[in-house]
């Protein structure tokens, strides 16, 4: 196998081990963007479009090459096995044909994992930063859903706190009532002592006007009495004079 196939088999082994690395369960996109963001990886990427256009470029030359030797090989075994010539001639194109075969297949799978590469790790990259999101929102949501716990505790305590001050409130009202109420009730009560006090002096006038007419009635049945005696007297002694 000359140098440059041999790079080329090194470089399907290479691949062939990182994809299996990628394909790791245990290790998670996110370590591996980790792993993307090392300093050395940064200054890699800044030549990574340049190196894998390259690379592409070098394996469909190889890939053409073999395809060119493969279509050659087979021409001339078909040729020798059809002329019937040296055995040791035949062997050797044989063995041409083979090793085109190998490097076709290598240069073949070569480009085909270095395509599967590139799309793994853009895949991986995607979905790191996609968890990445992922856990920034359930974070954002997290600490959301504790605002919110926390505001509609402290709701609740500006209730418990308003529903106090109001029973408060409604216990001065009614305090402020009730001793309107009882100040009402001792200037009515007041008002009535006053009432049923004028009453009973009135009542003592009344009985004392009561008497006070009965003995001036009596007086003037009395006076009415007399009255009636001395004109029956003046009477008499008109009677006498006359006679």
């Amino acid at each position: 196998m000359t140098f440059q196939w041999t790079a080329v088999a090194s470089f399907l082994y290479a691949e062939i081990g990182v994809i299996l690395l990628l394909c790791v369960p245990f290790i998670s996109p996110l370590r591996w963007q980790k792993i993307f963001m090392i300093p050395l990886w940064n200054k890699i990427a800044n030549y990574w479009n340049k190196a894998f256009l390259t690379i592409i470029v070098l394996l469909i030359v190889l890939f053409l090459d073999a395809i060119r030797e493969v279509k050659k090989y087979s021409t001339a075994h078909g040729t020798e096995k059809a002329a019937n010539i040296n055995p040791n001639a035949y062997d050797h194109i044989q063995m041409k044909l083979f090793r085109s075969q190998r490097n076709l297949y290598i240069s073949g799978f070569s480009l085909f994992l270095w395509l599967v590469l590139r799309r793994t790790v853009t895949l991986i990259t995607q979905l790191a930063k996609e968890m990445g999101i992922q856990v920034a929102m359930e974070i954002q949501v997290a600490n959301t859903n504790k605002a919110a716990r926390k505001y509609m505790e402290e709701n609740e305590k500006l209730q418990q706190a308003l529903n106090e001050k109001g029973k408060c409130e409604n216990e001065q009202a009614l305090e402020e009532d009730n001793k309107k109420l009882r100040k009402e009730t001792e200037k009515l009560k007041a008002e009535l002592k006053q009432t049923l006090n004028a009453l009973s002096k009135a009542t003592n006038e009344v009985t004392a006007i009561k008497k006070q007419s009965e003995g001036l009635k009596r007086e003037y049945d009395r006076l009415m009495k007399e009255h009636e005696r001395l004109q029956d007297l003046l009477d008499e002694e008109e009677d006498k004079k006359d006679q």
